[in-house]
């Protein structure tokens, strides 16, 4: 990507996240990266396009962060509910939610490059928390998966009211991990 298109980019994402993207036009979005409409059209093709490059740039910052704490996890329990603790990060710089549920809402065709990109992170982080389940010996993974993307999610779709939700939601988790690597009797 050019420095214009990364400018146009980063623009762009700050501009949908706070204001809403079909509350956003392509004019403000080159008056705020400072380049012209044709510009942005060069480099992008269509706001839809820049749409789906933003949610992309913001999926691979939140895969990174996520995989980060994944890694650093002291044992394989702990890194089932490490998504949990890099969103306590995440949660930091982004009050508004989570970007790719809003953007889910403002673009309910599934044609749509950005609606495709929103609902494949949801997808990735339900697959990921399966992964780690069964890598930490969890009995039914894809049920415990499904259990840790809801309250996942809970806890991002609550952030807006500044209830502290995060915390209440890791410690199920882990509780709900625990369960399911402890054996039966």
């Amino acid at each position: 990507m050019t420095p214009a298109g990364r400018r146009i980019v980063a623009a762009a994402e700050e501009l949908f996240y706070n204001r809403g993207i079909t509350a956003v036009g392509v004019d403000l979005i080159a008056e705020h990266s400072g380049v012209t409409k044709r510009t942005l059209y060069n480099q992008f093709g269509s706001k839809d396009h820049l749409v789906a490059a933003c949610l992309t740039e913001r999926d691979q910052r939140w895969r990174s962060l996520v995989g980060a704490a994944v890694d650093a996890a002291d044992t394989p329990a702990e890194a089932v509910t490490a998504p949990f603790e890099a969103l306590r990060a995440w949660s930091g710089t982004n009050t508004r939610g989570c970007a790719f549920i809003n953007a889910l809402a403002e673009l309910p065709d599934p044609s749509h490059p950005a609606h495709r990109i929103a609902a494949n992170q949801k997808l990735w982080l339900l697959t990921l928390f399966k992964e780690l389940a069964a890598a930490a010996g969890c009995s039914h993974p894809a049920t415990l998966a499904t259990q840790l993307l809801v309250l996942h999610e809970g806890a991002v779709a609550t952030q807006p009211l500044s209830l502290d939700t995060l915390q209440e939601s890791t410690d199920l988790a882990r509780v709900l991990v625990q369960r399911g690597t402890s054996p039966r009797r």
